[in-house]
């Protein structure tokens, strides 16, 4: 006979989920912060992220999603597990291990609904280095933003910092504050064209003084990988 398990005689780690949003505005990529209103590391900034809601969440992409509506007011389309980090050192109540997402979202406005945080902003990504950042959030931005800029050079994940509907000159904008540096118009034009996320829509916008095309993402469709990067 097998003998009986009790989860308490264990000592346990503590365990959060904690996701990186991130959006571009004003030509510049931002990420998602809360200044933290309790211990520890109180008035730091941190990622939107907490514990698991055992009656609740079903799954922690729940978890992901219910902590950035809670603290941030925010639904990305997009998410995505980046990593687990773990260690004795990342949290002074003891070992602690956290399930990383990283999400996608179009700029908006946001704000938070809960009494742990003090306060919720995009921040620019460059200006991460000049502020006090709880945990190991320092390590697992850059990280975040590493998946982000490689997976902006062979997918379509870009369009999600994307309003609803936009244009060619627009996601070309957004994939090169993304990645830093410039991208050949003609490369993304394929691309489009040879995918089956996008459907045109009829009205067309100024752009540049000229008429541009404007295009949506599908519902329900899958992110298209390509074999090569975009070309400079």
């Amino acid at each position: 006979m097998t003998n009986s398990y009790d989860i308490n005689e264990f000592k346990n780690p503590i365990f959060t989920v904690d996701s990186v949003l991130f959006t571009v505005k004003d030509d510049a990529l931002k990420v998602l912060m809360v200044k933290r209103a309790n211990e520890p590391f109180i008035g730091n900034w941190g990622l939107p992220g907490g514990f698991v809601d055992v009656d609740s969440d079903t799954t922690t992409d729940g978890t992901a999603l219910r902590k950035l509506e809670e603290k941030t007011s925010v639904a990305p389309q997009y998410l995505e597990q980046l990593q687990v980090f773990s260690g004795n050192a990342r949290d002074p109540r003891g070992f602690s291990v956290t399930l990383v997402y990283f999400a996608l979202i179009p700029a908006q406005e946001v704000s938070s609904h809960i009494d742990t945080v003090d306060d919720v902003q995009w921040i620019d990504i460059k200006n991460i280095n000049s502020l006090s950042i709880a945990f190991d959030h320092k390590v697992i931005i850059d990280q975040a933003k590493e998946r982000l800029q490689q997976k902006a050079l062979y997918s379509m994940v870009p369009v999600y910092c994307l309003p609803e509907y936009f244009t060619v000159g627009q996601l070309k904008s957004v994939i090169e504050t993304i990645i830093g540096k410039t991208i050949q118009r003609k490369s993304l034009i394929r691309r489009i064209e040879s995918t089956d996320m996008f459907e045109t829509i009829d009205e067309k916008v100024k752009s540049g003084g000229r008429l541009a095309q404007q295009y949506k993402v599908k519902a329900g469709v899958d992110i298209v990988n390509f074999e090569r990067n975009l070309s400079s």
